[in-house]
C-alpha cells in the first residue's frame, strides 16, 4: 500500500471515529436532559451543579486513560463536555474577581467550563453579594498563592458570609511581560497587581532595574493600562494579553516555577461525600493556657491530617484571634464528624465553612 493510500485509510477511520464520538456526545446530552426533567418533577427545589459526581467522574479520567492524550488534556476535554450538557439542565451564572483576563476568569473556566456565563466584579465583597443575593449560583475568589500567601480579604468575608465553599481550583501561574512597545529598551513602567510584582522580583531586578514598578487592582488592569501607553509594560496573563493585543516581551517571568494559587468556589448547598474531600472551618479558643493546643489534638486523635491553619484578628476586641483550618476529609466521614464535635465543644466561636472535593485535574 502506497503512503497515500495508507494517509486516506487513516483518514477514513478518523472520520468513522469522529462518527461514534458526535453520535457518544449526543446520547450523553440526552441523559442529561432526562436528569433535568427528573429533578424538576420533584417537589423539592432542583440543584443542577453537584460538585462530589463531576469530581467522582474527573477522578476516573486519571485511572481510565491509557495516552497518548496527558491525563489533564483528556480531563479538560471531559470537562467541556460535562458544561456543555450541565448548560442543557441550566445555564450557571458564575460571578468572578475581574475584571476580564484575570487569573479568577481562567479558574473559572478550568472548574466549569465554557458552557456557562461568567460575571465579572470588581471587588471579592461584590463576589459575595451577588451570590449571596441569588444573582449568581456561584462565585470563585482567590484565597491563597503558594509564595504570597493568603488573600486577607477571602477569609475575612467568610467569617462573617453564609455562602458555603463547595470546591477549590489549583491553578498554575504564569506570568508574561506585555506591551505596546516591541523592545525592553524603551519601557519606562511596569504596571501589575502587588501580588504579581512580588512574585516576579527577581526577575524585574535582573532585566528592569530602572523602571518604575506601580501597583494596581488587577493585572488585567495593568494591560488595560498598557494597551493605552508607550514606554509601559504590564505583568498579566496570556489571556490579558490577547485581550489588549499587547506584544508578549517575556514569558513565564516568575521567580518560582510552581507558583500556583487556589480559588475558593462559593455557592449555597452543601456537597455531598465525594471520597477524596477537604473541610475548611473557623474557630476561636478560650484565653487559657494550652486552649489552642488542646482544641488541635482533637484532629489528631481522630486521625484526621490538617493541611492549613490560618489566624486572623477577630475584630471584637485588641489581641483576640480567630483560626481558619482545613482538614482532610468531608465532614460526615466519621473520623472527622467526632473531631468537629469534640473541637466545637471547647470552641469559644465555631463556624464549618464547608466540605467539598479537593482540586482536580
Amino acid at each position: 500500500m502506497t503512503d497515500e493510500k495508507k494517509l486516506a485509510q487513516l483518514r477514513t477511520d478518523i472520520d468513522g471515529l469522529d462518527a461514534q464520538l458526535i453520535d457518544l456526545i449526543s446520547a450523553r446530552a440526552r441523559l442529561a436532559q432526562a436528569v433535568a426533567g427528573v429533578k424538576r418533577a420533584t417537589p423539592e427545589p432542583s440543584v443542577f451543579y453537584r460538585p462530589e459526581r463531576e469530581a467522582q467522574i474527573l477522578k476516573k479520567v486519571g485511572v481510565q486513560n491509557q495516552g497518548p492524550l496527558p491525563t489533564e488534556t483528556m480531563a479538560h476535554l471531559l470537562r467541556e463536555i460535562m458544561s456543555a450538557c450541565r448548560a442543557l439542565e441550566q445555564a450557571l451564572n458564575i460571578a468572578y474577581l475581574g475584571p476580564e483576563g484575570t487569573f479568577t476568569q481562567s479558574a473559572v473556566l478550568k472548574h466549569f467550563g465554557h458552557s456557562i456565563h461568567a460575571t465579572a466584579f470588581g471587588t471579592i465583597d461584590e463576589v459575595f453579594r451577588a451570590v449571596e443575593s441569588g444573582n449568581s449560583h456561584y462565585g470563585v475568589v482567590p484565597v491563597e498563592n503558594s509564595t504570597e500567601g493568603v488573600v486577607n480579604h477571602t477569609l475575612d468575608m467568610l467569617h462573617h458570609s453564609s455562602l458555603i465553599i463547595c470546591g477549590e481550583v489549583e491553578l498554575r501561574i504564569h506570568h508574561h511581560l506585555l506591551s505596546k512597545d516591541e523592545s525592553f529598551a524603551t519601557l519606562k513602567v511596569v504596571y501589575a497587581h502587588q501580588q504579581a510584582l512580588a512574585q516576579c522580583r527577581a526577575w524585574l531586578d535582573t532585566h528592569l532595574p530602572q523602571a518604575e514598578r506601580i501597583a494596581v487592582g488587577s493585572n488585567a488592569e495593568a494591560a488595560r493600562i498598557a494597551s493605552n501607553k508607550d514606554h509601559v509594560a504590564a505583568i498579566a496573563s496570556s489571556a490579558a494579553g490577547a485581550l489588549y493585543q499587547l506584544h508578549n516581551l517575556a514569558r513565564n517571568i516568575e521567580d518560582h516555577t510552581d507558583n500556583t494559587t487556589r480559588f475558593l468556589v462559593l455557592g449555597k448547598e452543601s456537597c455531598r461525600i465525594s471520597g477524596n474531600d477537604k473541610t475548611s472551618l473557623i474557630f476561636s479558643a478560650p484565653n487559657k493556657p494550652g486552649a489552642l493546643h488542646k482544641m488541635l489534638g482533637c484532629f489528631a486523635a481522630n486521625g484526621v491530617s490538617m493541611t492549613r491553619i490560618e489566624s486572623r484578628p477577630s475584630r471584637r476586641e485588641m489581641w483576640d484571634y480567630v483560626f481558619f483550618v482545613d482538614i482532610e476529609g468531608h465532614a460526615d466521614d466519621a473520623p472527622v464528624k467526632k473531631a468537629l464535635a469534640e473541637l466545637e465543644k471547647q470552641a469559644e466561636m465555631f463556624k464549618l465553612l464547608g466540605s467539598y472535593p479537593r482540586a482536580v485535574l
